[in-house]
């Protein structure tokens, strides 16, 4: 499960702009591209590691083996693709931003108002990774968003590199005990995956790969 190094801007682009069709449910409406294409940059500002297009690329493509889950997958790849458009690791209030910027372009790009609620609610849900029972769309976006901690031990070591890249303006002192916060909460959780495939393909990778870590940043 390798999250790709270098998408195709083009390949993204085309995806975007035929999901944000299919997401308004007709043809006219302003160009879908530019919308895209100020995504696409904010995905690419220069003081992410992780949170990439690479990351996105990944995501979308989790969501392809989701879907059937979702109750409403354009919802959720919409949510995919403003998830992390506003990122700065020494600032809480990413998820926020974020959705605020889905209920402020989509509607202007001829999403329904029901739908960009929709999107804007997914996207804060990610803040925590916590989605209520039976709500199919927050389980479906969780899952993707979250699958990259069950990718083999060369993929998972490379994401938590870019983590540390990301927060490199803390010094370890700081750094690792938060994270090992995190890791110790996410393993207390009594499931990583709310989705049945998550729970099948993903749970017991993602353990693994997490006590591995801990164990790692606690020697």
């Amino acid at each position: 499960m390798t999250e790709p190094r270098t998408p195709d801007r083009s390949d993204l682009l085309a995806r975007w702009n035929a999901l944000l069709t299919r997401s308004r449910g007709t043809a006219d409406g302003p160009d879908p591209e530019p919308y895209g294409a100020e995504l696409l940059a904010r995905w690419a500002e220069p003081q992410r590691r992780y949170h990439t297009t690479a990351h996105l690329a990944a995501v979308l493509d989790r969501l392809d083996e989701l879907g059937a889950h979702a109750d409403d997958p354009e919802a959720v790849l919409l949510a995919a693709w403003f998830h992390d458009a506003v990122y700065r690791p020494d600032r809480s209030e990413n998820e926020e931003r974020s959705a605020a910027l889905a209920e402020r372009a989509l509607p202007e790009a001829g999403v329904s108002a029901a739908r960009t609620a929709e999107v804007a609610r997914l996207v804060r849900l990610t803040a925590t990774h916590d989605p209520e029972p039976g709500d199919r769309n927050g389980e479906t976006l969780c899952d993707a968003d979250l699958a990259v901690l069950a990718g083999n031990p060369q993929e998972y070591a490379a994401y938590a590199a870019a983590v540390r890249e990301e927060y490199g303006f803390l010094p370890d002192e700081v750094f690792l005990p938060g994270r090992a916060g995190v890791l110790r909460s996410l393993l207390a959780l009594p499931g990583l995956f709310r989705t049945e495939h998550g729970r099948r393909h993903w749970e017991h990778h993602a353990r693994r790969n997490l006590t591995t870590e801990l164990e790692l940043l606690s020697a």
